[in-house]
């Protein structure tokens, strides 16, 4: 009898600890699903994105380029003849400081007619950039941190999810670097499959890439470039360089590029 109660005792103690786990489990799930993801682009139109092109006033979508089909929005340049410098970006209408972002891409088709090398299966998430009604007519790029998305040409090395500092600076392994463009350690995507991307951003302290859940770059401190002549005219007046929240866009610069998700989930400062 003892031995049968010890038993019995036991079989009660291990039922009990598989329902706390059950409910830990349970709990951890909710809190998940809990986690208040935006959806930046909604799967039916451009609504709360402006855009703007070189050389054409705030809201014209030149040539059709920016646009929504079969739940995609799309960068595309079937009505381009070829390629004559307008460079356009799409900027979500709100700013965002601590977040992450997450997209899916992919570089579909040919490159519009004469486009530029180095623009070859070329996009970007400009973030910490100044909003779109602040550019000006013929300015190229927004003052933003871009996060290169590349595609392979079937054959080279080309990874994506890079830095670029379009009239900005950033820190990395603690120096000042003033490089426009460093690599990430991610891999090469040829052909036209799709790509998952993430950004992690701490204001105006870390940034991290990350390509299909694993990190392939990070730096810190991003900062306006005082010799750039855009980028000076955004320097608050106390001089503080730190870019600590911006707007987020994504770029037309004569590659075609689809994307099915753009979201993004606030972070606590």
């Amino acid at each position: 009898m003892k031995f049968l109660r010890n038993n019995i005792l036991i079989l009660v103690m291990a039922i009990s600890l598989l329902g706390c786990q059950v409910k830990v489990k349970q709990k951890q799930t909710e809190e998940k699903s809990f986690e208040a993801w935006i959806q930046l682009f909604n799967g039916k139109d451009l609504n709360n994105w402006d855009i703007k092109f070189k050389g054409e006033e705030l809201g014209v979508n030149y040539n059709n380029t920016f646009r929504v089909e079969d739940g995609l929005l799309r960068v595309s340049y079937d009505n381009w003849e070829e390629w004559n410098g307008k460079f356009g970006h799409m900027f979500y209408d709100r700013m965002f400081s601590h977040y992450k972002l997450r997209v899916e891409y992919r570089f579909v088709g040919e490159q519009v007619a004469n486009g530029p090398g180095w623009a070859y299966r070329n996009n970007g998430l400009m973030l910490h950039g100044q909003s779109a009604q602040s550019m000006e007519l013929n300015q190229d790029f927004p003052t933003s941190i871009e996060v290169q998305l590349l595609g392979g040409n079937g054959t080279d090395d080309r990874p994506t999810m890079n830095v670029c500092t379009p009239g900005t600076n950033i820190v990395m392994d603690g120096v000042l670097t003033e490089q426009h463009c460093m690599s990430s350690d991610s891999k090469t995507f040829h052909g036209d499959q799709w790509v998952t991307v993430e950004v992690e951003v701490h204001g105006g302290e870390v940034v991290r890439h990350f390509v299909n859940g694993e990190e392939v770059l990070s730096y810190t401190e991003p900062q306006y470039d005082p010799r750039d002549e855009y980028a000076k005219k955004l320097i608050p007046e106390d001089g503080n360089l730190i870019i600590s929240k911006g707007t987020i866009s994504i770029q037309a610069e004569s590659s075609p590029t689809d994307f099915r998700k753009i979201e993004l989930l606030v972070l606590e400062e």
